[in-house]
């Protein structure tokens, strides 16, 4: 038998392309969105890590950012976890068959967790409010926390003891440069 010998070309155009860095919200480095205004608004206790039941198209409206939780809350209705109100913008390159961007989504979440989150809120003045949206391993995720609404005195207050504690910070860096 005669042996066939493989011959290795170089060319140009094998050369490899430099790898691009990828996106950090897709990879889950950054959140693709934060409620920023439920820390404000609320006493947050127990936090859920949920799935997301979403179409295509807002998957990638989601990791484009297209995200906005600050009106969305999440109901146990069912024996099912509902988010609503959470707005995730229109996909830029969709179709006709695009998603709608402010509808009820499905929250995943395991028997035992849901059965937690439902005596929870049975408590008066207890509520589902989703904290963050964010990738874990290709996946959406949604961070959903126990909360309890803020009165005026106790949001003022919380901004009294946030500007004291800074100030503190402020002082011992100060006194550290001396």
């Amino acid at each position: 038998m005669a042996k066939r010998q493989i011959h290795t070309v170089t060319h140009a155009a094998s050369k490899q392309k430099p790898v691009r860095p990828r996106d950090p919200v897709a990879s889950g480095e950054r959140d693709a969105a934060n409620n920023r205004t439920a820390y404000h608004n609320y006493f947050l206790t127990d936090k859920f890590e949920c799935g997301v039941a979403l179409h295509g198209t807002e998957v990638k409206s989601v990791r484009s950012g297209q995200v906005q939780l600050r009106d969305a809350y999440a109901l146990v209705k069912g024996g099912e976890l509902w988010l609503l109100n959470a707005h995730i913008g229109v996909y830029s390159h969709g179709n006709i068959h695009n998603h709608e961007p402010v509808r009820t989504r499905k929250l995943l979440v395991h028997t035992a967790e849901l059965r937690k989150l439902e005596s929870a809120t049975r408590i008066k003045g207890m509520t589902l409010i989703p904290t963050r949206m964010y990738f874990r391993r290709g996946r959406v995720k949604c961070e959903v926390a126990v909360a309890k609404g803020k009165q005026t005195w106790d949001k003022r207050e919380t901004e009294r003891r946030r500007t004291a504690d800074n100030e503190a910070k402020a002082a011992i860096a100060r006194s550290r440069r001396i």
